[in-house]
This record gives C-alpha cells, structure tokens and sequence, in this order.
C-alpha cells in the first residue's frame, strides 16, 4: 500500500453523524476481538470458515466428465456451530478478517470515506449500498475464483465500493494521507483513490501470491460505481467541484 488515508477536509452537509459509517467499524472491532480474538466466545479457524465464502460451495461448481452426473458439491464447513445457507455467507464474510493489520487498513478507509458517501445517501441507502456493494465483491471474487475452495474473508470489497462512491461525488476534495507509511502529504481525493484503484487493478496481474483476493476489490468498485448514481439524494450531483477548504479572508 502506497499510501493511508488519515483525514479529508469535507464536513458533513446533511446529517448530524455518521452513524452507519462507525456502526459498521464498531461491529467489525467487536467480532474480530470477541471472536476471533478469544476475548469474549473464541472460535477456531474451522468454524470460521462457516461465516467465509468459498467459491465452489457457493457457486456449487464441481469438475466432472462430460455426460458424467454432477455430484453435490463438498462442504468444507465445520458443524461445530450452525451451518448458515452459502448465499448468506455473501454478508458474514464482509465481517471477518484475518489479522488486526487487515481490520485496520479496511476500517480506516472506511471512517475517512465512508461518513460523507453515509452524507450524500442518507442513513438507510448508505447501509444498503455498503451491503450491495459487499456482496457484489463476494459474488465477483467467486465466479473469477472457480473452483477454488479456499476461505474468502474481509471488507475490503464494500469499502472498495465506498471508495468508488467517493471517487465519484468529491474527487476535488483534499485530503491528508500518509505515504510510505512515513511521510504525510495532502492531495486530491481524486488523485489518491485513483492510484489506489489503479494499484488494485494492476495487483491483479502483478500478484501471485494469491493472498488478496483483488477481484473482490474490483467487483466493488464497479458496483459502488453504478449504485452511488441511484442511491445518492435528490440534488447531490456527482464530481463535486468543492474542495472541501474554507477560503482565506
């Protein structure tokens, strides 16, 4: 990562607090520490992959020969708890993440960004476009993943399409990041997210650690793309020319 987003200069216009945005970052915070962590009912990497997505489960892709009849497909999902239908893991999934450097790097961009997307659609849209966006991701990463059976877990596909839906309504807006993780700048929110959706495309063909899952990241962007367009309030126009800066006296 190139750069962390630390604060834009863009008040809120329309609601009083942000209170999907830092919902939305409280429960990630409660279920990876309570949870995952141990701190409050720990469970194991088994039945955590109850709550991932796996593309072969939830597309019920299976390789057979031609003519062959198609066997159910293998349920990887442990029983220690309950077994929740594979479409709903589509949302479970987007809560989870792998280690306190993954929740941090997702959350951050969602508290800079997230609050003035929740401003321009209001409390309710807002919640709906971070979810249709999640699981645009999910549905994305497991169609290019087939047949792949290996856990998909992260919000870094709905806070992709955040990103997208920022992009979109403030790209003028100047905001504070920190690059290389040492040197802090101000730039444009068009030009930082810019780079950052350039990085995920570019990761995509670069990356063959197979440790990201970047169409993920791509499948969100494309969705909070499309939706800020029809969620976003009557009379909030896309490509804002504000700045975001209170001009000298």
């Amino acid at each position: 990562m190139l750069f962390v987003p630390l604060w834009d200069m863009n008040p809120l216009k329309r609601v009083r607090f942000q209170y999907v945005t830092v919902g939305l970052i409280l429960l990630n915070c409660a279920v990876f520490f309570f949870f995952q962590m141990g701190l409050l009912y720990p469970i194991d990497d088994t039945l955590l992959i109850n709550y991932s997505i796996i593309p072969n489960e939830l597309l019920h892709f299976a390789q057979v020969p031609p003519g062959a009849e198609v066997p159910p497909a293998t349920d990887l999902r442990g029983p220690q708890m309950l077994i929740l239908p594979k479409e709903i893991t589509l949302i479970t999934y987007m809560f989870l993440h792998g280690s306190i450097l993954h929740l941090a790097g997702n959350m951050i961009f969602l508290w800079v960004f997230g609050d003035n997307v929740e401003d321009c659609m209001g409390h309710v849209r807002f919640l709906i476009f971070y979810l249709l966006c999640g699981i645009f991701a999910g549905l994305t990463h497991a169609f290019v993943s087939v047949p792949s059976d290996v856990p998909m877990i992260g919000a870094s596909g709905a806070v992709a399409g955040v990103i997208a839906a920022y992009l979109m309504l403030h790209p003028y807006v100047r905001v504070w990041v920190l690059a290389f993780y040492r040197i802090p700048l101000r730039v444009s929110a068009g030009f930082a997210l810019a780079v950052w959706i350039l990085l995920q495309i570019a990761n995509i063909y670069l990356d063959t650690s197979g440790n990201t899952a970047w169409w993920a990241h791509i499948g969100g962007l494309v969705a909070g793309a499309v939706l800020v367009v029809f969620l976003r309030r009557p009379g909030v126009h896309l490509f804002d020319k504000a700045t975001g800066l209170t001009p000298s006296a």
